[in-house]
């Protein structure tokens, strides 16, 4: 089943109240959310080759030219020198271990390469987060970013189960994002709590939760689009 939309509740659920840090409801709120898009993932064993083949090159399509992109549009974004400080560090490694190769190592281990047809299916809404990205709103940015940044962390081990039912034993993307982006994501929480202190007065919930929404649509596109 997939993952239901926010409800005014739960938007409500991310104001924050006396005693609690700035970002402990955003924490908490990502932290659902994500476990329901876990929830909904299907069964790889009750999934086809070209099912399995589907998700890890969608997932391909859209991380391998996108991540790094994304996380440029926060660290253009944000104002707070921490959070400057954390986003490069992040853009340093990706760039650095060359964590897009390491991608497309594992695709092509599962003979998943992204086909047009991949590209295809995830294009309108993989637009959409684009033109979210492009507004350039910094804590938007990274509060969506550390949503994907945990999501990721936690789907590595499906991703990989998927790639080993195609007979692939390349693990060298999934070991490493299961691992570091447990750091990303608390990275991104400080760089969070640092532009939250900048900002003049707090945003309506339903605003700062957009890059959430768009994003959780996308990747819901990702593992259950069927090209039947």
């Amino acid at each position: 089943m997939r993952g239901q939309p926010l409800t005014q509740q739960s938007k409500a659920d991310v104001l924050v109240t006396p005693g609690r840090s700035r970002t402990a409801s955003f924490e908490q709120h990502i932290d659902r959310e994500i476990q329901k898009l876990m929830a909904s993932l299907p069964n790889p064993e009750r999934l086809s080759p070209e099912e399995r083949r589907g998700i890890v090159a969608r997932y391909t399509a859209v991380l391998e030219g996108n991540f790094i992109y994304w996380m440029t549009a926060a660290y253009l974004s944000v104002a707070s020198d921490a959070a400057h400080a954390i986003i490069r560090e992040n853009l340093l490694e990706e760039v650095r271990d060359n964590h897009p190769g390491m991608l497309r190592k594992f695709a092509m281990a599962a003979d998943a390469m992204p086909s047009d047809g991949d590209g295809r299916a995830v294009y309108r809404n993989l637009e959409g987060v684009r033109r979210f990205v492009g507004q350039l709103s910094g804590t938007k940015i990274v509060i969506m970013m550390a949503f994907f940044e945990g999501w990721i962390q936690r789907f590595m081990p499906y991703l990989a189960e998927l790639a080993g039912r195609l007979g692939s034993a390349e693990r060298e993307y999934t070991d490493v994002h299961g691992e570091v982006d447990v750091v990303h994501t608390r990275e991104l929480f400080r760089a969070l709590d640092a532009e939250m202190a900048l900002a003049e007065g707090p945003e309506a919930p339903a605003a700062m939760l957009e890059g959430i929404e768009v994003l959780r649509t996308l990747i819901q596109r990702i593992v259950h689009h069927t090209n039947g």
